[in-house]
């Protein structure tokens, strides 16, 4: 049976940081923004690139920010603790990324997860993080698939955590991330395969 300390730590706060992963960044935005529900138009994606596309590239990357922020700013507050150890810390950070994929708020229908992820990655390593976004922004540069380009970023990132940190834990936890990132890009890759996927246009 769970202890008061073990149970705040594998079960409440992991909640609470779930709430605050399910956030619905893009929606909120665009609301105040006066445009339409972000869900019924574009992809009907919620998150930063639908929104750029459907309300432009101020609120797209505010986005982009509120996003990538659920997963840090927690992150780096647990982080801070020092009696957090590695596998606390990556079930924190499952919690935090199941709540933007499956927020409790949009009867669990969120984003592809990507921002969220790279504000985690960053707290649980910035090296890691620097390697894969030069793969995303070269791959973004020479195709202008942004799927493509958070596709392999996502698939790299867990081998270079476990390079560059050395934890088992991180290890799994990044990749049972990255493995939900990549699943639900699963229509783009077919639209990649098929020739079909839409190209970000700056």
């Amino acid at each position: 049976m769970l202890s008061g300390p073990n149970m705040l730590t594998f079960i409440i706060i992991p909640i609470l940081c779930y709430l605050i992963g399910a956030i619905p960044t893009g929606v909120l935005l665009t609301k105040l923004a006066g445009l339409e529900d972000i869900r019924s138009t574009g992809s009907g994606n919620i998150g930063a690139t639908n929104v750029y596309r459907v309300g432009g590239r101020r609120l797209g990357i505010l986005t982009l920010l509120g996003d990538a922020l659920k997963g840090l700013l927690p992150m780096l507050l647990f982080a801070a603790a020092t009696d957090y150890s590695d596998l606390r810390l990556g079930w924190i950070a499952l919690a935090l990324f199941l709540g933007h994929c499956y927020p409790v708020y949009l009867g669990f229908k969120g984003g592809k997860g990507v921002a969220t992820a790279l504000g985690i990655y960053l707290v649980l390593s910035p090296l890691a993080v620097l390697i894969a976004f030069a793969t995303f922004a070269t791959l973004l540069w020479k195709w202008r698939y942004v799927s493509l380009g958070s596709v392999t970023a996502a698939a790299v990132i867990p081998f270079l955590v476990l390079a560059f940190e050395r934890s088992l834990p991180l290890f799994i936890a990044t990749l049972a991330i990255s493995g939900m990132v990549i699943f639900r890009h699963r229509a783009n890759i077919e639209r990649l395969r098929s020739g079909t996927e839409s190209k970000f246009k700056a």
